[in-house]
C-alpha cells in the first residue's frame, strides 16, 4: 500500500516543484544535467502515513498497550519533525550548525516521551544480572548519538540516484523480517510502510533520476529506521536488538565515520563539503553511477541477511547463503566489466576536479 502510494503522490508533487520553480539547478559540478525538484520527501511521508493510517484503521495494529500506543505516536512525530527539519533545508539552505541543534532538540523531546535507549539485556549474563538499567544522563546521550547519528548517516548516502532510498529500504525489510521473528507486530509494521515507501520511490528515483528526496526525505527515512530499532522490543533493548540495526545499517555508518574522521584529521569541519565517500571513491574507481549503487546494494543485503541470523529468524541460514551468492555474483561480474572497460575517469569531470565547498551540499548537490 506505502509502495503504491509514493508511487502515485510523486508525479504530482514533481509537477507541484516544477510549477512553483522548486528545483535544484544544475551546473558543470553537479551530476544531474536538468532541473531537479527536491522535494520527493514529501511523497514519502505521504505514503507512508497513508498507509499507516489505513492500516490501523483496519486493526492492523491490534490492541496495543498505552505505553506501546504511545511509543508508536511518538515514532510518527518524530518522523514529521526530522522531515520537516529536512524540507527546511531543501527549501532556505540551512546551514549545518542550525539543523543539527533542530535534531537533538526533536531527539531529547522523543527520549522525555520514551523512545529511548534506557535498559539493555544481556542474554547470556546470569538471571537477575542480565537487565542493566542506563541512568538517565547517559541513556539521553545514547538515544542522542543513536537518533541523530543514523539519520545523518543516511543523509550522507543520499549522493546518487536512488543510492539512500535503495540502502534504506533493504535496511527496513531487514527490520521487517526481525521484527517479526520477535514478535513486534507493530514495529513491523512501521517498517513494512518504510520499505514500501523507499520501493514506491525508487520508481521515479533510480538512475536516471526525475526527482530528488531531499534532506526531508533522508532526514525522514534515518529517523524512522533509528527509532523503529528503539521502539520494537518489548522489554527494552537486549544486546542482539541493538546489534541487528547497526549491522544493516553498518555501511553508511562505517562511511560517515570515515568521513569524519578524515576531515578531522585535515583539520576541517565534520561538516566540510568534500568527494570522500564511498559512492564517490567507486565511481572515482572506474564503476559507472548504475553499478556503484547496486555495489552498495549487494553489500547491505547481505549485511541485513547476516543480521537474521543473529536474530535466529526462520530459514536464516538460507537467506545469508542466497544474499552471499548475489554479494559474490555481483563483485565478480562487476570487476570483470570493469577490467573490460578500463578504470578510467575523465579529469575534467566533476569527480576528478579541485574541491570547493561552496559548490557542494548534502545529497546530490
Amino acid at each position: 500500500m506505502a509502495a503504491v502510494l509514493t508511487t502515485l503522490v510523486v508525479p504530482l508533487v514533481r509537477a507541484l516543484g516544477l510549477r512553483l520553480g522548486l528545483t535544484d539547478q544544475p551546473d558543470f559540478r553537479k551530476q544531474h544535467s536538468t532541473p531537479m525538484v527536491r522535494l520527493g520527501g514529501i511523497a514519502m511521508v505521504l505514503g507512508f502515513g497513508l498507509a499507516l493510517a489505513v492500516t490501523w484503521g483496519l486493526g492492523g495494529f491490534g490492541l496495543l498497550a498505552p505505553a506501546k500506543d504511545q511509543l508508536i505516536w511518538s515514532t510518527l512525530a518524530g518522523a514529521l519533525c526530522f522531515f520537516v527539519i529536512g524540507l527546511a533545508d531543501d527549501l532556505f539552505v540551512l546551514s549545518p550548525w542550525p539543523r543539527l541543534a533542530g535534531q537533538v532538540a526533536v531527539a531529547f523531546a522523543m527520549w522525555t516521551q520514551g523512545v529511548r535507549i534506557g535498559t539493555i539485556e544481556f542474554p547470556w549474563l546470569g538471571e537477575g544480572s542480565s537487565l542493566i538499567a542506563l541512568p538517565d544522563l547517559l541513556s539521553l546521550v545514547a538515544t542522542l548519538v543513536w537518533l541523530v547519528g543514523i539519520t545523518n548517516a543516511i543523509n550522507w548516502l543520499d549522493g546518487l540516484d536512488g543510492l539512500a532510498a535503495g540502502v534504506a529500504g533493504i535496511a527496513a525489510v531487514g527490520l521487517v523480517s526481525v521484527s517479526f521473528s520477535l514478535h513486534q507486530v507493530a514495529a513491523g509494521f512501521l517498517a513494512a510502510a518504510l520499505a514500501g515507501c523507499c520501493l514506491g520511490f525508487l520508481r521515479h528515483n533510480f538512475n536516471p533520476a526525475r526527482i530528488f528526496m531531499g534532506d526531508g526525505g533522508s532526514y525522514f527515512l534515518g529517523f524512522t529506521l533509528a527509532a523503529i530499532s528503539i521502539v520494537g522490543p518489548a522489554k527494552g533493548l537486549t544486546t542482539v536488538s541493538l546489534l541487528l540495526p547497526l549491522l544493516i545499517l553498518s555501511l553508511p555508518l562505517a562511511d560517515m565515520s570515515a568521513v569524519i574522521m578524515g576531515r578531522l584529521r585535515e583539520g576541517r569541519s565534520p561538516f566540510y563539503p568534500d568527494r570522500r565517500h564511498l559512492h564517490h571513491r567507486l565511481l572515482r574507481a572506474g564503476f559507472s553511477h548504475r553499478r556503484t549503487v547496486l555495489l552498495i546494494y549487494v553489500f547491505t543485503q547481505w549485511l541485513a541477511a547476516l543480521a537474521l541470523v543473529v536474530a535466529n529468524a526462520e530459514m536464516r541460514f538460507l537467506w545469508l547463503a542466497l544474499a552471499t551468492a548475489i554479494l559474490v555474483a555481483t563483485v565478480g561480474i562487476s570487476r570483470r566489466q570493469r577490467s573490460a572497460e578500463g578504470a578510467f575517469v575523465d579529469p575534467s569531470s566533476p569527480l576528478s576536479a579541485p574541491s570547493d565547498p561552496r559548490a557542494y551540499r548534502d545529497g546530490h548537490g
